[in-house]
């Protein structure tokens, strides 16, 4: 029987980020030499182990927390050190930060003991410097064999990059077996009451990779927030504090800042991710937009190339510094792939939406040109067969076999469980699609370029396409299908797909109200936020990638549109299970969790899933927007605002928030009535209080004996 490499798990490990740097240990503090454990830079494993040992023994660990943006400190102790007695006398406090080029890490060790306290303080080191998608294969890499340089110095170096570790005043070992498990040790003597501070620092030279850490930052504003809701402020603060740790950029243009999508998978430009993370901060200011849509637009892309996905217009789903390849799973995707559907509409969006918050006119222009091309492949790529609808397939049997935002093989199932086959027509991907072309039209209009009419009425032919297509007879009433298989048949499972079409225009009012019931029924909202697929569909699983987790991103992009069209009662509940979901993960959200009912009394952790995830941090800003209930246009002189707040979210008020550049504040307070307060001169609003309301949901069939 061949060997099975399983992906590894990460649910129970604690990291630390400054992008492009990240490093994952166990609760210990100790980096093993094991699964997914280690320090990251751009791609590559730099540091495969960092194990802490006082006199050749592990010890005994207590407890761990964040300490600053980038950090975390661990606290164990060493009982067999000191007095005899039953209470430890010996403690070490273990600080790890990571920086944009390493890590440090400092030990402090501490002694309360009568007596003098003798040691030696090690930490073993080793280097495999393997690229992420091995890791991610749950396969190994060889240990590269150490050098050691200067005193205190080690050096490990391979295919152009060099990682270099330095301990001060530490011995080093690195001859004979150490030289693929070298050991920095540091002889300590303690007098009764005394402390230590011992130190080292890993260093990394990498010319060739791809992103690289901006200036100093950040792109946004960070709000004052205060709410009845101690969850949300709680939630914010540590979610603003891992995206500063997310920030990147390409290296020959550092001012153009986006989000990497999440540790420690993705830690690179994500269209679909960068997009939507950077959509949903544009209450915090338009620049983070900015930079992510000029990245973007300059790998936009330029020819047909079947074996990238590349199109004209067609908007980067990632970029890599070399092929990322997972054998097992016959994926092999180039360093620049393109294999999305629905980045480039989503491109369209944040474009659209960073002008409505008030995106100078002077950065606007210049992407105007790239908005023609993604149009232009609306209308001349995206829909291969000529059936009217936005769809993919991918033809080379080495790139992702889904190209929507559930990327995974089995993400599109019928809801007898059975997998829909390709071209796949998907729901959301037509009402991002709607939502591009109208949006497109009104900036073409806006700055005087032609074409407007022409993406009018493709929007138009659009709606009534769908409208005879998707819509099915469901368990709860007519329901739209989560796509079109090959033969155009739906697809007919209920998932959190259609949520993604409030608020784009798609859908009719009476449309809208169903989507929203069929939103709220126990079988899609019963968990910690919004599951993927419904519990009586087939394919459901609660731990299932796309087939029955919750997703923070899927959650916060769908209470956003209940909220914005007046479904409260459904944007509270998705609120609720989300901010319950937050609390239980030490408010750092992972990318998902399980869609396990909330009877259970906490979620239940996707054993890979990154965290942090830039959009899944987002979601604390989309949540805090629904809940302040600002909605500006800057380009028509316009803000409105319309609480989530209130009765059941209780007060709500941020300052900070920025409108047109300006900080804005808005105070919601426990009876659901909004004051807006430092609008930019030319902008007048409209205010409407939250008034409680009950939404009809849709009674559940009859069972039959």
């Amino acid at each position: 029987m061949s060997e099975r490499h399983l992906q590894p798990l990460l649910h129970d490990l604690v990291g630390v980020l400054f992008a492009p740097t990240s490093a994952l240990g166990d609760a210990a503090g100790q980096i093993r030499p094991a699964g997914v454990q280690g320090v990251f830079h751009a791609d590559a494993r730099v540091l495969s182990r960092a194990e802490l040992r006082v006199d050749d023994q592990e010890p005994e660990a207590l407890t761990h927390g964040p300490d600053g943006p980038h950090g975390a400190r661990f606290v164990a102790l060493a009982r067999w050190l000191g007095d005899p007695g039953p209470d430890p006398t010996v403690r070490i406090d273990r600080t790890r930060q990571a920086g944009p080029r390493g890590v440090t890490e400092e030990l402090r060790v501490a002694s309360t003991a009568s007596v003098p306290v003798r040691a030696t303080v090690s930490v073993d080191l080793a280097c495999d410097l393997a690229p992420i998608e091995v890791v991610k294969s749950g396969a190994s890499a060889p240990q590269l064999e150490a050098k050691a340089g200067e005193p205190g110095r080690i050096e490990w170096a391979a295919e152009g990059t060099t990682v270099t570790v330095t301990g001060e005043a530490a011995v080093v070992d690195a001859t004979g077996d150490r030289a693929l498990a070298p050991r920095l040790s540091w002889p300590v003597e303690l007098a009764p009451g005394a402390t230590v501070t011992l130190r080292w620092r890993l260093t990394v030279t990498d010319p060739r990779a791809v992103v690289v850490a901006p200036p100093a930052g950040p792109e946004w504003s960070v709000p004052e927030v205060r709410a009845d809701d101690r969850r949300l402020v709680r939630l914010l603060d540590r979610s603003l504090a891992d995206l500063r740790g997310l920030r990147l950029a390409e290296p020959a243009n550092p001012e153009d800042v986006f989000l990497g999508a999440g540790v420690p998978w993705f830690l690179t430009l994500f269209g679909r991710d960068s997009l939507w993370a950077a959509r949903m901060m544009l209450p915090l200011g338009t620049e983070l937009a900015a930079g992510t849509l000029r990245v973007l637009a300059r790998r936009q892309g330029a020819r047909v190339d079947v074996n990238t996905g590349e199109a004209p217009g067609k908007i980067l789903h990632e970029l890599r510094r070399h092929e990322f390849a997972l054998p097992a799973h016959e994926l092999r995707l180039p360093p620049a792939y393109y294999g999305t559907v629905d980045a480039t509409m989503l491109w369209v969006g944040l474009l659209h939406d960073a002008w409505r918050w008030g995106l100078p006119a002077d950065q606007v222009e210049p992407l105007l040109p790239h908005l023609e091309a993604a149009l232009g492949w609306l209308g001349d790529h995206a829909d291969a067969d000529g059936d009217g609808f936005v769809e993919y397939i991918d033809t080379t049997g080495r790139g992702l076999a889904n190209q929507g935002w559930k990327d995974s093989g089995d993400a599109v199932r019928f809801r007898d469980g059975r997998l829909a086959k390709p071209p796949i027509v998907l729901a959301e991907v037509q009402g991002y699609a709607y939502q591009a072309a109208m949006h497109g039209a009104d900036l073409l209009d806006a700055f005087g370029r032609p074409g407007a009419d022409r993406w009018r009425g493709y929007a138009d032919e659009l709606a009534r396409r769908f409208r005879a297509a998707f819509w099915v007879d469901g368990r709860y009433g007519p329901q739209p299908a989560l796509a079109l298989d090959r033969d155009k048949r739906p697809v007919d499972s209920l998932t959190s797909n259609i949520g993604h079409l409030l608020g784009t225009g798609l859908l009719s009012d009476g449309e809208s109200a169903q989507v929203a019931a069929l939103l709220s029924t126990e079988a899609l909202a019963g968990g910690f936020g919004l599951r993927t697929m419904s519990t009586d569909d087939a394919g459901f699983s609660p731990l299932s990638y796309h087939c029955g987790t919750v997703w923070a991103h899927d959650t916060a992009i769908v209470l956003g549109g209940l909220a914005r069209a007046g479904f409260a009662d459904a944007a509270l509940r998705l609120a609720d299970g989300l901010l319950d979901a937050a609390e239980a993960f030490d408010y750092r959200l992972p990318e998902l969790h399980g869609g396990d009912d909330r009877g259970l009394g906490r979620p239940v952790p996707y054993p890979a899933s990154c965290r942090p995830q830039a959009w899944s941090a987002a979601a604390a800003v989309a949540l805090l927007q629904a809940g302040v209930g600002l909605y500006p246009d800057v380009p028509a002189g316009q803000v409105e605002v319309r609480p989530l707040a209130g009765p059941e979210l209780g007060a709500l008020d941020a300052s900070g928030l920025r409108v047109a550049g300006t900080p804005v504040t808005v105070q919601v307070d426990g009876s659901g009535h909004p004051v807006l307060t430092g609008l930019p001169a030319g902008l007048t609003s409209t205010v409407t209080p939250r008034i409680p309301t009950q939404r009809p949901t849709p009674d559940t069939p009859a069972r039959t004996r």
